[in-house]
């Protein structure tokens, strides 16, 4: 069973082409649709040739694998457990949630953004 978008308010269903899909080079999801498309990579690592992308603090590699499988046609290959994003999340995520998600796996320590990247969002208070 495949699961719908989530929809929002006013019909925004996810990240758009022109949303950032790497932070840390300001490379948009339209920008590496369009390479896929006319460069015909055979690996997804091959997309870091599009604007550096994913050498940075390596949170958007998941997101540029689905972008490598979709522009392909290439299924999943190796275990389950390598697979950290489904086909969809850039379908499901909208630009918001997707730098949260960005914030919180840096905030983690699982990456260190370059010099120029996007800053990271401030913490909301709550009260």
């Amino acid at each position: 069973m495949r699961r719908l978008p989530f929809t929002k308010l006013f019909g925004r269903t996810g990240m758009n082409l022109d949303d950032q899909v790497c932070y840390c080079f300001h490379v948009s999801r339209r920008k590496l649709v369009n390479w896929v498309r006319q460069n015909a990579p055979k690996v997804p690592s091959q997309l870091s040739m599009c604007g550096g992308a994913g050498t940075g603090c390596g949170w958007c590699i998941p997101f540029l694998k689905q972008i490598f499988r979709q522009g392909t046609g290439t299924p999943r290959a190796g275990c389950g457990a390598c697979h950290t994003a489904p086909d969809d999340t850039l379908d499901a995520l909208t630009p918001e949630e997707y730098a949260a998600l960005r914030a919180d796996y840096v905030k983690a320590g699982h990456g260190t953004p370059p010099p120029g990247a996007e800053p990271l969002p401030e913490a909301k208070e709550e009260g």
